[in-house]
């Protein structure tokens, strides 16, 4: 019962904190998404990962721009969401998305063997099994 509860409030805070961060003015946050918030069972703690197409410095420069206005974002939560005490807030960088388009990268660029079967006489030849 409890785990649905920190699921719920993990959700609340997604949405609320990616509508909060448009908001914000900061020439170093750019372009940002909050790809999941995780909760601590006491609710003292809001960990929120976060991906950026940025890398190197501009990446550094994103995350000090986040952590420095997280005070503001943990008093915006307050605001939005109406609970006994707003947690805490810890920005960490979600590196999956980057991790993933590097993955999709290396797929695309692998190329059939030459004198090899094609991906539609593969399929034809595994319906035919």
């Amino acid at each position: 019962m409890a785990s649905m509860r920190l699921e719920r409030v993990s959700e609340l805070i997604k949405e609320a904190v990616a509508e909060i961060l448009q908001k914000i003015k900061d020439p170093r946050i750019g372009f940002v998404t909050v790809t999941e918030v995780k909760v601590s069972p006491d609710l003292d703690l809001a960990r929120i990962f976060i991906s950026t197409l940025s890398e190197g410095e501009e990446r550094e420069k994103t995350m000090t721009g986040l952590n420095s206005a997280a005070g503001f974002v943990r008093k915006e939560l307050g605001k939005e969401i109406k609970m006994k005490k707003t947690p805490k807030i810890a920005f960490i960088f979600d590196p999956g998305i980057e991790r993933g388009s590097r993955i999709l990268q290396l797929l695309n660029s692998i190329k059939p063997a030459e004198g090899g079967d094609s991906d539609d006489e593969q399929q034809d030849q595994e319906e035919d099994i």
